[in-house]
């Protein structure tokens, strides 16, 4: 009697597994409408993102203010609760809350992240991390490493798991690396290896730190839709449900420096990250795909006046204005200024290059990156974040649910419900968004 109730048991949590729910969450970090319209223009095509079928619109405040960072941002996202700027998986009042994966992990999924930044950086981190502040990267690796919930690591970021001894940033001693490969994990570093790879667990740590921008990455760095691929592959070939997290990283770093080139680029290295996971979720028929930004970056307009904007000229740009400085030395000044001429199609007076020169070094590029947008039609307000709004998009079973205005806290509360790895009762989604 008690072997046959075992075995019903056992029926019963397979039958579950092999109908549970797989997600695949795409993030744009630092993306909201006009960097995806930014480059659908210049593209000059819809992108992948915007054919999803259901499209909503979340808040994205922090418990502490109105503009929120990528770390209160992400727990949002994966946790379903509101915290502090620059906090990670725990709320204001200190305890720890469990992100949608670990729980998921706990009910027998498969889970795996792809980033083009260090996998301890603050939104992959929100997926298992745990600290009061982002810039514990060195404290999230290691929270990676022995809590197990990610079975299919990829990104950047070695340093964070070696000791400075072997040219990372731990003063422990430790080498994480080598403690995961003993629990099972197959260390990849190449693109090469990445293609290759067939192992359930793998660790994939393609650079020191954050992998290059896309303008500009070599060939010894993947790109996030060839991350992205394999990683549905791996998490998906055993027949267990799974969730994948990818975050398009950089789309923020170059809104921050408000390079529109950059903007363009990295939104369509995540288009293409976009396009691979709804194929997947397309012939899967039980996979549920997401996509949306975590918070707005640089306060992109989509104009600077005049009702028009030069977008033949910009889509002739050769790269980024970080591109062009290593090429042009601004105290050369005839050759800098043909060098804006024909890498941007624009003219410099003798009044502008002089203000260009007056700015400090460190800030040039930013500044260069405005001065330049400006000219072909672009605008920005801040060189931060603010508190627009930003998109959700849907596809798959239950796609329908993200719709109309929500908090980013509601999304993860739908997919917990959805997935069925939480009692949290299904969410009721206000018209002003929840936390007002």
């Amino acid at each position: 009697m008690k072997l046959r109730s075992v075995l019903v048991l056992a029926l019963v949590f397979i039958t579950a597994l092999a109908f549970s729910l797989n997600v695949i969450f795409l993030v744009g970090d630092g993306m909201s409408f006009n960097q995806l319209l930014l480059a659908s223009i210049l593209e000059g095509r819809v992108l992948t993102t915007m054919t999803l079928p259901y499209t909503g619109i979340t808040t994205t405040y922090s418990a502490d203010s109105w503009v929120t960072d990528s770390a209160p941002a992400g727990t949002a996202l994966f946790s379903g609760y509101k915290t502090l700027n620059r906090a990670i998986g725990v709320p204001p009042d200190g305890t720890l809350v469990p992100s949608m994966y670990e729980l998921a992990k706990k009910s027998g999924y498969n889970i795996g992240i792809a980033v083009t930044c260090r996998v301890t950086h603050a939104t992959p981190a929100a997926v298992y991390g745990h600290v009061a502040s982002r810039d514990d990267e060195v404290t999230l690796a290691k929270q990676l490493a022995e809590s197990g919930v990610v079975d299919v690591i990829f990104g950047g970021g070695w340093d964070m798991f070696v000791p400075t001894a072997q040219g990372g940033r731990r003063t422990d001693g430790l080498n994480l690396i080598e403690m995961m490969t003993k629990n099972g994990y197959e260390y990849i570093t190449t693109p090469e290896q990445l293609n290759k790879v067939s192992s359930s667990k793998v660790l994939g740590l393609f650079t020191k730190g954050h992998l290059d921008p896309v303008s500009s990455r070599p060939a010894n760095q993947p790109t996030l839709d060839a991350m992205t691929k394999k990683a549905i592959e791996l998490l998906s070939k055993d027949g267990k449900p799974f969730m994948l997290m990818v975050e398009g990283s950089q789309i923020d770093w170059e809104s921050h420096a408000n390079d529109f080139y950059g903007v363009w680029k990295e939104v369509v290295e995540f288009d293409n990250a976009v396009k691979v996971a709804l194929e997947f979720a397309a012939k899967d028929g039980n996979t549920l795909v997401v996509v949306l930004g975590d918070h707005e970056t640089g306060g992109l307009s989509l104009s600077k006046g005049g009702y028009t904007i030069n977008v033949e000229q910009a889509r002739k740009a050769k790269g980024t204005t970080q591109m062009f400085l290593a090429q042009y030395n601004i105290s050369e000044k005839d050759k800098f200024m043909a060098g804006l001429k024909e890498w941007y199609g624009i003219s410099v007076t003798d009044a502008e290059y002089e203000n260009l020169k007056k700015i400090p070094a460190s800030d040039l590029r930013r500044q260069l990156a405005r001065f330049v947008g400006e000219k072909l039609g672009f605008g920005w307000t801040t060189f931060d974040h603010t508190a627009a709004p930003v998109p959700v998009y849907a596809f798959g079973p239950g796609a329908h649910y993200f719709t109309g205005f929500m908090d980013n806290t509601d999304v993860p509360k739908i997919l917990m419900t959805l997935t069925r790895i939480s009692s949290i009762t299904f969410p009721v989604i206000k018209e002003t968004g929840s936390g007002y």
